[in-house]
Formats: C-alpha cells, sequence, structure tokens
C-alpha cells in the first residue's frame, strides 16, 4: 500500500453495492482478506458508516470494528441487556464525518470548553484531548490520513463544546476531498449502468452475520468468471426488492 494511492486500493477490491432506503451501501473484499463495509446517503452521499473486518491468526472472520458512525449500545441485542446495561452517563466517542471535515463527537462531557485541550501528537500520528481537571483523556488516530499516507497539521484540528458534547473537527486534506469525489462518481457510475440487476432472496448459506443485525451475503468468486456478487440485507428484510450492482472492473 505503501507505493499505491487508497483510491487504487479501493479499485482493485471485489465490490459489492446495493441501494436500499435512501443509503448506498458498498462492500468492499481486499485481497488480502479483509473487508470493509460502508452506507452512504443515496442523496447527499455523506458517509454513514464504516467498518472493517479482518480474519485471526486461525483464518476465522473476527467481528466487524466501526470507524465511522453510531456505535452500538454495549449490551443490545444480547441476552441479559436489559439487566445489564453500560450507564447512559459514561462518555460516548463517536465518529460522524462531514463533506470538508472528519469530525468526532464525545459525549456526557459536562465540563466547560477552556477545560478542554486538543492537539497533533506528530510522532504517534494521533489527536489526545485532555482535561485540566484530569477527568477525561483520550488518544485517538485518523486512519483515512495513513491510508493516504499524509501528515497531520495541527492548524486543520479545532473543537467546540455544547449541550455536554465535545465536537472534534479535522479539516479534510485536498487529497482526501479529491479522492472521495472521484470514488463518488465511480459508484453512481456502477449504479447508473446496465449491469446493475433486481434480485429477490438474498439469504444464502454463505452469509456471514456481521454481528449488528447485518447479514452480507457474498460471492466470492472471480469476476472473470461472470458470476454474480449477492448484495447484502437486514436480516427482517431477506426478500427486499434492489438493485445489485457489479464491482468496477479493474
Amino acid at each position: 500500500m505503501a507505493v499505491t494511492s487508497w483510491l487504487e486500493v479501493l479499485r482493485s477490491a471485489e465490490k459489492t453495492a446495493l441501494l436500499q432506503d435512501g443509503k448506498r451501501m458498498v462492500h468492499y473484499l481486499f485481497p488480502d482478506g479483509k473487508e470493509m463495509a460502508e452506507e452512504y446517503d443515496e442523496k447527499t452521499s455523506e458517509l454513514l458508516v464504516r467498518k472493517w473486518r479482518v480474519k485471526n491468526a486461525l483464518g476465522a472472520l473476527g467481528q466487524w470494528q466501526l470507524e465511522v458512525g453510531e456505535p452500538v449500545p454495549s449490551g443490545a441485542g444480547s441476552l441479559g441487556s436489559e439487566l445489564i446495561k453500560e450507564s447512559n452517563a459514561n462518555p460516548i466517542f463517536m465518529r460522524k464525518d462531514t463533506k470538508t471535515s472528519f469530525q468526532w463527537r464525545i459525549r456526557n462531557l459536562p465540563y466547560p470548553k477552556d477545560v478542554y485541550s486538543v492537539s497533533v501528537a506528530q510522532k504517534e500520528r494521533c489527536v489526545i484531548v485532555r482535561t485540566t481537571n484530569k477527568k477525561y483523556y483520550k488518544k485517538f488516530s485518523i486512519p483515512d490520513l495513513d491510508r493516504h499516507q499524509l501528515p497531520l497539521e495541527d492548524s486543520a484540528l479545532s473543537f467546540a463544546h455544547a449541550n455536554c458534547t465535545l465536537i472534534i473537527s479535522y479539516q479534510k486534506p485536498k487529497e482526501v476531498m479529491a479522492a472521495e469525489s472521484e470514488l463518488q462518481k465511480e459508484l453512481k457510475k456502477d449504479a447508473n449502468s446496465p449491469r446493475t440487476r433486481a434480485h429477490r432472496s438474498l439469504r444464502s448459506p454463505s452469509s456471514a452475520d456481521s454481528g449488528d443485525g447485518t447479514t452480507y451475503c457474498l460471492d466470492r468468486s472471480s469476476r472473470s468468471e461472470g458470476r454474480e456478487a449477492t448484495a447484502h440485507l437486514p436480516r427482517d428484510r431477506p426478500h427486499l426488492d434492489c438493485s445489485v450492482l457489479r464491482g468496477t472492473e479493474t
């Protein structure tokens, strides 16, 4: 990945896409076995969700790890979740980007703005959040900058505080915005191509449970064999009519 742009890495992946309920959902399967799933608002192209899944040392698929989007409440959907719940008063960290900025929100932080310090750690390639009263400390990376091999700039970082929520913004570099714009053009081009087909009953024995109520059903055979890719749908809507998009040829 050191000599290949992130956009080229995405183009080389096997892609499965679906338009559903005003969202464009895209699943990527990379040559190294990693998987990435994204959801975009169909009208605005705003990124709503991005999550990753990798295989462990034994080759088994791990749990989906959220990078962008609303985190699933601890214990949600599990047995006994009515009895054991994470405190609603604990700080909740999430990422929700805008068109021009990477943005993180930390809820349940009641302290005034002048208590917070938000800075870039160049050597560690991360952002550090501190409070002068030593009640909160958080360190997090910006994976997009790592994927694009770009430096972290203090001047791009800003923060605000309102309604017990700390909002941290990092202005997207022009290289990232250009790559995102090009990717959206390609996804929309695929969506309008003659290869788009409607399918029913997308569940299959080879489907993979994402752990958050979504099932990803994939045909991982080579596109050169002419087989159709299968889209992913929530478990409770396995027979919904939808548009299935073939991956971009590379």
